[in-house]
């Protein structure tokens, strides 16, 4: 389960006047996704849809997804691979970190074009922490699992200092990392403050989104293998947790909560369902706006299992989920979900300038256009 399944502080800084006024351009766009056809055409005559991208990987199946703006992105994937565009995606460099192919990159956080941090997962030494602090022309590794019971799904960062990375379950509880300097090196929290994990639950890595943060010390984590799916909730960056029920399906160790987004400290998007492809997955949508405390089920859920969810830019209502067999938007923050593509993504990030990537199975990478 773990494998498979098992925003992000916003990151994007010294922003232009310019550039915020095109993001709210580009978000009316990205709004039209939901309009009539002859509403929802962009400049080119098209309606908004996702455009792919030739990443040169069909190998590579891409879980880990850092969007900077329109212009540049980050992935993470399979076989170690690290991918980098600072043109669009018209091109892609390779820049990942030496000797890691055996590694399942699953979880990237950027802070620019340069500076990244990315999350390897598996079993004891398998889970690695490496940083780059020059567009991945050499890496650092900062961080290097030593416990066998201990298993790391994603990272989050408040800030370009202030991080968490967490595992499932050890000795009963989630086990949470801490970062202070950017990623550059890490000490695990106490757990004292974390409540006990139930029979069977754990975090699923399927997106870079079971750990997600908002502001400067808001942090939220979803589970799923138990008989209910929850989400755990900290606003002492990691020290001390409340966890709450959500309506989406449990009760599997292929069922739960996938993927979290916050738009501020209390509005908040949950996404999941059953991620094998032979089960339907029902009201796999959820949301809350007493952040994370309470959660209600979509009116009009997402259309199957979805493992990436994220709030489009400069809009407080309107939200697109992705899974293996489409994606979804919502207009209304949350109540309901229309599913406006049927290509295969796993994960999704939006950008502060108007910029929505999608990253998924055989090297498949797009953003959103028109």
């Amino acid at each position: 389960m773990r494998r498979l399944g098992n925003t992000r502080g916003k990151r994007r800084l010294g922003l232009t006047s310019r550039t915020i006024a095109m993001g709210v351009a580009c978000a009316a766009a990205l709004a039209a996704l939901a309009a009539v056809p002859a509403q929802a055409h962009g400049p080119d005559g098209r309606p908004p849809h996702w455009e792919l991208k030739d990443t040169g990987t069909p190998e590579v199946r891409f879980r880990g997804l850092s969007a900077v703006s329109r212009g540049t992105a980050w992935l993470a994937g399979t076989q170690g691979t690290v991918l980098r565009t600072t043109d669009g995606g018209a091109s892609w460099r390779n820049v990942s970190p030496p000797g890691t192919a055996e590694l399942q990159f699953r979880d990237i956080e950027s802070f620019d074009a340069r500076r990244a941090v990315v999350l390897a997962i598996g079993e004891g030494e398998a889970s690695r922490v490496y940083r780059t602090d020059d567009g991945g022309a050499t890496w650092t590794e900062s961080f290097r699992n030593t416990d066998a019971k201990a298993f790391y799904d994603c990272l989050t960062f408040f800030d370009h200092r202030h991080g968490l990375a967490m595992s499932d379950p050890v000795d009963g509880k989630f086990r949470i990392l801490s970062t202070s300097d950017g990623g550059r090196s890490w000490k695990v929290l106490p757990n004292t403050g974390m409540p006990a994990a139930l029979d069977g639950e754990a975090g699923f890595a399927a997106s870079g989104q079971c750990l997600v943060s908002s502001g400067p010390r808001d942090v939220w984590l979803a589970t799923g293998g138990a008989a209910r799916a929850r989400v755990l909730h900290s606003a002492d960056r990691g020290l001390t947790w409340t966890a709450s029920d959500t309506p989406i399906p449990a009760g599997d160790p292929a069922k739960g909560v996938f993927a979290l987004a916050f738009r501020d400290r209390a509005h908040g998007l949950a996404v999941g369902g059953d991620y094998r492809p032979d089960q339907s997955s029902p009201q796999a949508a959820a949301r809350t706006g007493d952040g994370g405390a309470t959660w209600g089920s979509a009116a009009a859920p997402v259309n199957g299992y979805r493992s990436g969810v994220a709030w489009l830019p400069h809009s407080r209502t309107a939200a697109l989920a992705v899974g293996p067999t489409g994606t979804d938007l919502t207009r209304d923050g949350g109540r309901t979900w229309r599913t406006v593509d049927t290509g295969s993504y796993d994960t999704v990030d939006c950008t502060v300038d108007g910029g929505c990537w999608a990253a998924g199975e055989k090297g498949r990478v797009a953003r959103l256009e028109g």
